[in-house]
């Protein structure tokens, strides 16, 4: 490997890009949480079956992805399969072979600040897509658990 040392300062090729923000941004997710969901391979497989078949280029308002599903607010009318006037509302991410082979788990669902605009909550973009293949999760399954207590006899610093 060589190591070539450039001394002088950094000159730009090109003076015409400029990052100019023309307004205030909104953040782009308003709302989250992480569940504890964990499905059976073929449930999820059956999940991105159906959200193909109401795929946003087919006139419907999901987009599939190996990793989950998007939630948009209608099919895709852009040019060149580009969204168009269709906005993001929110997501289903999942990760496979967790906690063993052959399950996945749903470690996220997020609302967009469209989808918050829309009246949209992380429950209501979580059972728009587990409906896709009727998959049914516990009621509580977007219910955040305390953490566990502290080790009484690790709270104490030692001295």
């Amino acid at each position: 490997m060589s190591v070539h040392a450039v001394e002088g300062e950094p000159t730009l090729a090109s003076r015409s890009f400029r990052m100019t923000r023309s307004g205030p941004a909104a953040p782009p997710v308003a709302s989250q949480v992480r569940p504890a969901i964990v499905l059976p391979d073929r449930e999820a497989r059956a999940l991105l079956v159906a959200a193909e078949g109401a795929d946003v280029s087919r006139g419907g308002c999901f987009s599939a992805g190996p990793a989950g599903v998007q939630v948009w607010s209608g099919p895709w009318d852009g040019p060149i399969g580009s969204h168009g006037s269709a906005e993001h509302l929110g997501s289903v991410d999942w990760s496979y072979d967790t906690p063993s082979r052959h399950y996945i788990t749903v470690y996220r669902v997020l609302v967009t600040s469209k989808g918050i605009s829309a009246g949209l909550t992380p429950a209501q973009v979580l059972q728009q897509v587990l409906d896709l293949a009727g998959v049914v999760a516990s009621p509580d399954a977007l219910t955040m658990t305390a953490p566990p207590a502290r080790d009484p006899f690790r709270a104490a610093p030692r001295s």
